[in-house]
């Protein structure tokens, strides 16, 4: 029998005023406690979402460890497809446009 599919985020998710709390305060290991509160996942499937090991969301979730590097952040923000309304303007991807370094004059 076939693996049954990782359910996605559900986009109402990102109304709720504590997942949205969560984000504001980035306070990650909250965020995937609330999402997996609000929805049917388990942290095996935040893992496939995230690329992060269900390991360590267990310890993110309960306050053990915390996610700091802001590559691992962008990821999990990304696999969680969180709005980029909400994620603030240091982790929206922005095209390159060629003028990296016109200030550096």
């Amino acid at each position: 029998m076939p693996e049954a599919a990782v359910p996605g985020i559900p986009a109402e998710v990102w109304d709720d005023p504590l997942a949205q709390q969560a984000l504001v305060e980035r306070d990650f290991g909250a965020l995937c406690l609330r999402l997996r509160e609000l929805t049917s996942l388990r942290q095996d499937d935040l893992a496939l979402l995230t690329g992060l090991s269900q390991p360590y969301l267990s310890m993110l979730e309960s306050g053990r460890r915390r996610l700091t590097s802001i590559d691992k952040i962008v990821e999990l923000l990304a696999g969680l497809q969180v709005p980029t309304e909400l994620t603030g303007p240091m982790l929206r991807v922005r095209p390159l446009t060629g003028h990296a370094g016109r200030d550096a004059h």
